[in-house]
């Protein structure tokens, strides 16, 4: 397979995410969801600046906010003041399976996702449903901690 064929294959099967969720894949979006599916972190909207430098800001919020409502995406609040952004991995839609664990290094301020780490299950009241949680645990990484030693 030539790397061209993998890359219109890759495209295809976020094209088909995006319709499968009634989201036009314009060149943007598509853009946009393969950063946060190819990103080993949640990203925020700086960073997806950086990486998308001919992309303007406006343009990617509104792209997140977009996946956002339509579930392709979900936000993490880590305590950083900026919000991250990460891929769901679920086909039909983001379930809480897909709002895993994350971790939160307070001296060199990267976020973890923790998917071996479960998060607890929370006994609600009667009536209560939740559709989103958001776990964080914060301290400092294994590669910080190595570097104090």
């Amino acid at each position: 397979m030539h790397k061209s064929d993998h890359n219109t294959t890759d495209t295809d099967l976020l094209e088909e995410r995006l319709l499968a969720r009634g989201v036009k894949p314009t060149a943007m979006r598509l853009w946009v969801f393969r950063e946060l599916e190819g990103a080993r972190h949640p990203l925020s909207l700086r960073e997806l600046e950086e990486r998308m430098v001919t992309a303007e800001r406006s343009t990617i919020f509104r792209t997140l906010t977009l996946l956002l409502q339509h579930h392709l995406v979900h936000g993490i609040e880590d305590g950083s003041g900026a919000m991250k952004y990460e891929a769901c991995h679920g086909e039909e839609d983001c379930t809480l399976e897909d709002q895993h664990t994350h971790f939160y290094c307070e001296q060199c301020h990267r976020t973890f996702c923790l998917r071996d780490t479960h998060i607890p299950p929370v006994d609600l009241p009667a009536g209560f449903a939740p559709t989103a949680v958001n776990y964080m645990i914060k301290g400092v990484c294994a590669e910080c901690s190595a570097r104090k030693r």
